[in-house]
């Protein structure tokens, strides 16, 4: 792969392997591929195929009864509807496996082969808690890739930036007393999860908030973030702050999100540090305010490459 080829983990089962009647953007990645490609026009992005993630990676995290249940199709129908994505097609396992392993492949793109952004076209499931999935959550990919970036990478220090509208709550939980990984959460004040759990650092937002408060805000995060030591990023990119999200209850503007892509990356390129992007959620009305928003995330991604 070239130096300056961004890649980037997508498969088509990232949408075929949800049922079509599942109250969630089933076509979104499907759709965004379609964008991305059509957008590439310089050639920038590097496609790749996502692995399975292995039992072991996945249980560097979560308990093996909770994921022993889910390999074998055994969670009970109230641990299944409170992840959602309902009804269940047995694909799930495999496009479970197949998400979780294009994060862990993406953090082995800056580690080890010296990549200075890499992707997962899904993931940042950060409602996920080590026994239990919520909010369209199974496992927990941003902990995982962390627990192995500390476990078997030498990695010492590392930021989970958030900025989905939802609180990473599952994240927050899971880290709660690990200094080594600093959670930092910038979500709506009243959206999902209604019972927020305490972050590093949580900035709330009330309904309608719109992009000069967001962005101001997000400015000083990053300052202060700057002047802290860490080795590794992970971005949860969710678009879902978009005024025309179903589920997002904050005003952000297409221009606005594109200038907080613009805000955390030039941040980024002054520390020089690896960064992951995880999709995060997005659930705009029409779907295509969901795929353009993420199309100009990896677009912008792939020019700091």
């Amino acid at each position: 792969m070239p130096s300056n080829h961004f890649p980037i983990y997508y498969h088509k089962i990232y949408s075929s392997g949800l049922d079509r009647a599942a109250r969630f953007p089933v076509d979104r990645y499907q759709l965004l591929a379609n964008n991305l490609t059509e957008s590439d026009e310089r050639n920038l992005i590097s496609w790749q195929t996502p692995r399975l993630a292995t039992r072991q990676e996945i249980l560097l995290v979560h308990g093996m009864d909770y994921v022993d249940r889910f390999f074998n199709h055994q969670l009970s129908e109230k641990e299944i509807r409170r992840i959602g994505l309902r009804p269940w097609k047995k694909e799930i396992v495999e496009r479970t496996l197949r998400l979780t392993g294009g994060a862990l492949q993406a953090m082995e793109q800056v580690l080890i082969r010296g990549r200075t952004i890499a992707g997962n076209m899904a993931g940042g499931t950060h409602h996920a808690f080590r026994e239990v999935g919520a909010g369209y959550c199974i496992f927990n990919d941003l902990a995982i890739c962390a627990e192995q970036a500390l476990v078997h990478a030498g990695v010492e220090k590392i930021l989970i930036l958030d900025l989905d509208v939802h609180q990473g709550d599952g994240t927050a939980k899971i880290f709660e007393n690990d200094e080594r990984v600093f959670t930092v959460s910038l979500h709506g004040k009243n959206n999902f999860p209604f019972r927020k759990q305490v972050s590093d650092w949580d900035l709330e937002f009330e309904n309608d908030t719109e992009d000069g408060e967001y962005l101001e805000t997000l400015e000083d995060v990053l300052a202060k973030l700057a002047r802290m030591q860490f080795d590794l990023i992970f971005f949860q990119a969710g678009v879902d702050g978009l005024a025309s999200d179903a589920l997002g209850l904050l005003n952000l503007t297409r221009e606005g999100l594109k200038k907080r892509n613009e805000k955390v990356f030039d941040w980024r390129d002054n520390l020089d540090l690896p960064m992951v992007i995880f999709m995060g959620g997005g659930y705009a009305q029409p779907i295509e305010d969901t795929v353009d928003a993420f199309t100009d995330l990896f677009m912008e991604a792939a020019s700091r490459t």
